[in-house]
């Protein structure tokens, strides 16, 4: 399945700008790029960065620099969306079947497995959209096969998103998954790498200092 990871190369982790210089973002930003990579790779996914400028990856890698509805949109415009009669060669016949299902995953999954994207994948296979919410009603990631489905990230997109799956007539189903559920936005969020990650954004955090500190009762994060 093909796996569209969109990252932001320009305003990386911009909300980590309290415990992170510009510098550590984009270098945590791409460990967590990494991780994501690794996990839909390993999970059977075949996946391609969506990046808002040139990003050095192992990966296909597209360059857009609209913003995240937008690019997303024309991706899936792509790859799902059906052919019309002005852009199809004269001689070539309607496509047979529905088109295959496409993913996407965000970047910033920093606890995403394997096995958390193979649940994703295998969910897709059995409904037109899939949508693995994030906490606060945020879309983390989703697979859709409906030529119809299309994006809007604005507020919470889950519950836009289940409102155009059903506008379009496409069968919707969610996927409740703490791994895929946990974007890392906020300081707050480090938390839940430093304690669940096991890839390359949990290793740099320790190796940039930061630990946990559960010394007043709760668990924080602090900087050595």
């Amino acid at each position: 399945m093909e796996v569209i990871v969109p990252f932001s190369t320009d305003r990386p982790k911009s909300r980590l700008a309290d415990v992170l210089s510009l510098d550590e973002r984009s270098a945590f930003a791409r460990a967590m790029l990494d991780d994501v990579l690794d996990a839909v790779e390993d999970a059977g996914g075949e996946p391609r960065v969506l990046a808002t400028d040139a990003v050095d990856v192992d990966r296909s890698v597209t360059v857009d620099d609209r913003l995240l509805t937008a690019a997303v949109n024309a991706a899936l415009d792509a790859r799902l969306g059906a052919e019309t009669a002005s852009s199809r060669p004269e001689n070539d016949a309607e496509p047979d079947g529905p088109p295959e299902p496409v993913a996407v995953v965000m970047a910033d999954l920093a606890l995403a497995t394997p096995a958390a994207v193979e649940r994703l994948f295998e969910a897709g296979r059995g409904a037109d959209v899939v949508v693995a919410p994030g906490r606060g009603g945020g879309t983390n990631a989703f697979v859709a096969s409906h030529p119809e489905f299309r994006v809007d990230y604005h507020g919470a997109s889950y519950l836009d998103h289940r409102e155009i799956a059903a506008e379009i007539g496409a069968d919707f189903a969610a996927v409740d998954s703490h791994r895929l559920g946990t974007d890392v936005d906020e300081p707050a969020d480090l938390a839940e790498v430093l304690i669940h990650g096991e890839g390359r954004a949990a290793t740099w955090l320790r190796e940039a200092g930061f630990a946990l500190d559960a010394s007043e009762g709760r668990v924080t994060v602090v900087r050595e």
